[in-house]
């Protein structure tokens, strides 16, 4: 018990395993050069799409992760420079530490902090969406995105919650707990809709 008769809370522990960005996170059977592709099919062939860049550099800088160190050394010079370019230009913040599954869609542009443990396949994404930590002390308690979930303007997701595989999370929801599969969330703090 603590001082204040409450039971002492337990040291957190994440559930989810985070990625430490130590190896390739790209999704695995398929080469960077198709996944790239993907990626811009998925943003309407559009190269001046500020998702398809971010994903670009995102996907470039797990792919340098897989080289033998003497040929990653400068590209990962390249990525650090191109992902900061890309994050100040694009407004979209996506280290590539954060599991990305394939077909992500990030819609629009601007003010997105997607700081995610894991975001699934077939994920749409718009903008003004925050993804993280809830508290400073919980640095590895980071949201699950499963796959097919589409997520509103102006949405948080905080904290280690999993967001369950075609979950919807309505505009400027506060998402603090898991959601179910298949669910419509919305409100501040996010309740079930549907």
């Amino acid at each position: 018990m603590s001082r204040a008769g409450y039971p002492a809370k337990a040291k957190a522990r994440p559930r989810f395993a985070p990625s430490i960005g130590d190896s390739n996170g790209n999704p695995r059977g398929i080469r960077l050069r198709v996944l790239i592709a993907e990626d811009y099919r998925t943003h309407g062939g559009d190269w001046f799409s500020e998702g398809f860049w971010v994903l670009f550099w995102h996907r470039f800088g797990n792919w340098r992760m897989g080289l033998p160190k003497p040929l990653r050394m400068p590209m990962s010079l390249i990525y650090r420079i191109m992902f900061r370019w890309a994050s100040r230009t694009t407004r979209i913040y996506l280290p590539y530490t954060v599991r990305v599954g394939r077909r992500l869609r990030l819609e629009h542009f601007g003010g997105m902090i997607l700081v995610a443990q894991q975001i699934g396949d077939d994920v749409i994404i718009r903008q003004n969406t925050t993804l993280g930590i809830a508290r400073m002390n919980e640095l590895h308690d980071r949201p699950v995105i499963g796959n097919g979930v589409d997520i509103g303007a102006g949405a948080v997701i905080l904290g280690g919650v999993l967001v369950g595989d075609g979950a919807v999370v309505g505009a400027n929801a506060v998402v603090l707990r898991d959601v179910p599969p298949g669910a419509v969330v919305g409100g501040v703090p996010a309740q079930v809709l549907k």
